[in-house]
């Protein structure tokens, strides 16, 4: 475990996690301004540039001057790997402690928050290889690169939804790599990094439903579908993880198809549901860490809670 803080002052990371729409953006901000703090996004969508309505991205002017690191780092094209974050965001979160600063993390997005807090180990990549497997996919689609995965990993393929072509490409790149089945290649996970104090904020559900739902009125109505089509034009549709966001997904789907009214009303209706499922995930992974102090989104007072907690172990 990495020590962070001296014994003057502490520079113990914080971590606020939990479900998309609990409010988690405007504690850490609280929790970030009140320690001096820098934040460390962990949200894999607000990594890209451009994508802002869709991933309810902070604005720059409503952020109180705070330094926000992994956020705007990705062109549209790029691909959003974990590894690629955990890199990053792990130098980012020393640089901050080294400036005598306290990190406060936040974001929703499981795996990013997992192997930022956890030293997790990944298997081998190489973009050669992973570009022809890609090509691969766009000249015989997901269903046949489905079924060569089942030839060389059957175990793979029956693990990995035959449409995910994403999955798929990523199998076949490190079967190819390591000579060992998909599974066998699985990041390991080591020992927390930072002794991170780790808050969850939730809501009831029936209230967090009712949020998600003016959450995506709000998306809807501040233009999602204009910036859609703006970075459709920058090239939306060539990347393999941003042209598949909650919201943008959608969107896409329904310009397609012809972009009526009818067509985006149910894009709206679709990014609703898929936003409330997605929640229901992140419930499922966030609650099997014990380590996380979970939190009423609707109590007053959390960042006094936050910090107080804080104050008393750090």
């Amino acid at each position: 475990m990495t020590q962070l803080s001296d014994p003057g002052k502490s520079t113990r990371p914080i971590a606020v996690i939990g479900p998309t729409g609990t409010g988690k953006s405007a504690l850490a901000l609280d929790i970030a301004e009140r320690l001096g703090g820098e934040i460390v996004n962990a949200d894999a969508m607000q990594q890209y540039r451009g994508m802002d309505i869709g991933t309810a991205k902070l604005p720059v002017d409503e952020r109180r001057g705070i330094p926000h690191h992994q956020l705007d780092v990705l062109d549209i094209a790029e691909t959003a790997t974990v590894a690629r974050y955990q890199q990053a965001a792990v130098a980012d979160v020393e640089a901050i402690a080294g400036r005598g600063h306290v990190p406060v993390i936040v974001g929703g997005s499981m795996l990013y928050i997992q192997s930022l807090l956890d030293d997790w180990a990944f298997p081998a990549t190489d973009p050669q290889v992973r570009a022809r497997w890609e090509q691969r996919l766009a000249e015989v689609g997901v269903g046949a690169l489905h079924a060569e995965l089942a030839t060389r990993d059957p175990a793979a393929a029956a693990a990995i939804l035959a449409t995910d072509g994403r999955r798929i490409v990523r199998a076949l790149e490190v079967v190819e790599l390591t000579g060992q089945p998909f599974a066998a290649s699985a990041p390991r996970i080591g020992a927390p990094r930072w002794n991170a104090m780790i808050v969850g904020l939730d809501w009831d559900t029936a209230i967090l439903d009712e949020r998600l739902a003016a959450r995506t009125d709000v998306m809807f109505e501040d233009g999602l579908v204009d910036e859609v089509r703006t970075l459709l034009e920058c090239g939306l549709r060539d990347g393999v993880t941003a042209a598949r966001a909650l919201g943008y997904a959608q969107v896409i789907a329904a310009l397609d198809a012809g972009g009526t009214a009818g067509q985006l009303a149910e894009a709206h209706e679709l990014t609703f549901i898929g936003t409330r499922r997605y929640v229901r995930r992140q419930r499922s992974w966030f609650r099997r860490d014990h380590r996380v102090r979970w939190l009423d989104g609707a109590a007053a007072g959390l960042a006094d809670e936050v910090i107080a907690r804080w104050r008393d172990v750090s």
